[in-house]
């Protein structure tokens, strides 16, 4: 499995601004195949700290996440993000390719 998550500090988040994010992560679940799971919402962890808001996503691989990033939906929803992201962390991990664990 491949795990893709995104930390971020967003500026003005407000309603209508999320709605539309969630709005697309449904199409990236509904058009997008190589996606197995994904999820964009309030950061619960009480010690998220300057991160309130994530995006999770499980794909089946690495090259399936590496389509996802490409796909059309991704790029729109990046667009739309960015001018509202203050501050953003990614993390990816292969559970299925040890070799790639950094010791």
């Amino acid at each position: 499995m491949f795990f893709h998550a995104v930390l971020m500090r967003l500026v003005d988040a407000d309603a209508a601004f999320v709605a539309r994010v969630e709005a697309y992560a449904a199409r990236v679940r509904a058009e997008l195949p190589c996606v197995r799971d994904y999820h964009f919402g309030p950061n619960l962890a009480a010690r998220a700290g300057e991160y309130p808001w994530l995006v999770v996503a499980t794909f089946d691989s690495e090259e399936d996440h590496e389509r996802y990033q490409v796909s059309q939906v991704h790029q729109e929803m990046k667009a739309f993000m960015a001018p509202r992201i203050v501050q953003i962390v990614v993390g990816d991990i292969d559970t299925a390719n040890p070799a790639l664990r950094r010791g």
